[in-house]
């Protein structure tokens, strides 16, 4: 297990050995970033939706801050359009996502093995992902690792629990889930917002797209630089 240094790791178990583990019986995983690098799929979409209301965008580097948060908002805070027009953004970009984009994208390496090893502990695991949740659902079929899941939550197209705070309390109401023995693992410091505003022990990876500093200034409980390291903390456990 890696955690920043010099940071508490809150609300863990330790064995005798004095190892900090984490016990939780229900796991929740960001989709973007935590399971997947969409980083193709997204920034090529969002340049087509750009493209639709006249901004050429030629370097999809520059677009990569969309991955994570909610899209109307990153519309707004980004390019300053007002809601409207960050509603036809966000339908353009729609257009070309849900046909090509979806499928521009990657599981990560070692995170079939992870749900693999989390299922054979007997663990309950869910998606809780901003992206609409039909969405969500198509991208765990065709990658083929909807199996693992219980059930997979996301946001509905009119944007209705885009908020990672709304969703993750919905998914907890709607499962019955105690935040105590529920854990939240995600690459933005919406995940970690989301989980520590519902009670959960939030647990931050470095291999997706938030920076370090993101990262850091939501104090996770733990930090994992690798899917290597995650799964690693998860078998001691």
């Amino acid at each position: 297990m890696t955690a920043f240094a010099g940071m508490p790791a809150k609300k863990a178990t330790q064995h005798s050995s004095g190892t900090l583990y984490m016990h939780q019986q229900n796991i929740l995983f960001d989709l973007d970033g935590t399971l997947t690098d969409p980083r193709l799929g997204i920034t090529r979409s969002i340049q087509y939706a750009l493209a639709k209301l006249g901004i050429d965008e030629p370097d999809l580097a520059r677009l990569e801050h969309f991955i994570g948060p909610p899209l109307l908002q990153a519309f707004m805070q980004f390019y300053s359009f007002d809601e409207a027009k960050a509603w036809d953004a966000v339908n353009f970009y729609r257009e070309r996502f849900r046909v090509t984009g979806l499928y521009e994208n990657l599981v990560f390496e070692g995170v079939p093995e992870l749900l693999e090893a989390l299922n054979g502990q007997g663990r309950t695991l869910y998606i809780a992902t901003s992206k609409p949740w039909e969405f969500a659902r198509e991208i765990a079929r065709h990658f083929a690792f909807d199996h693992h899941f219980k059930v997979i939550y996301g946001s509905e197209l009119d944007g209705t629990r885009t908020n990672k705070v709304e969703l993750i309390r919905h998914l907890l109401d709607e499962e019955g889930l105690d935040p105590a023995h529920t854990l939240m693992i995600g690459d933005r410091k919406h995940d970690l917002i989301g989980a520590r505003s519902n009670g959960l022990q939030a647990v931050a990876v470095g291999y997706g797209f938030g920076s370090r500093e993101e990262l850091m200034a939501e104090e996770p409980a733990f930090h994992f630089a690798t899917v290597a390291d995650l799964h690693q903390a998860f078998s001691k456990a």
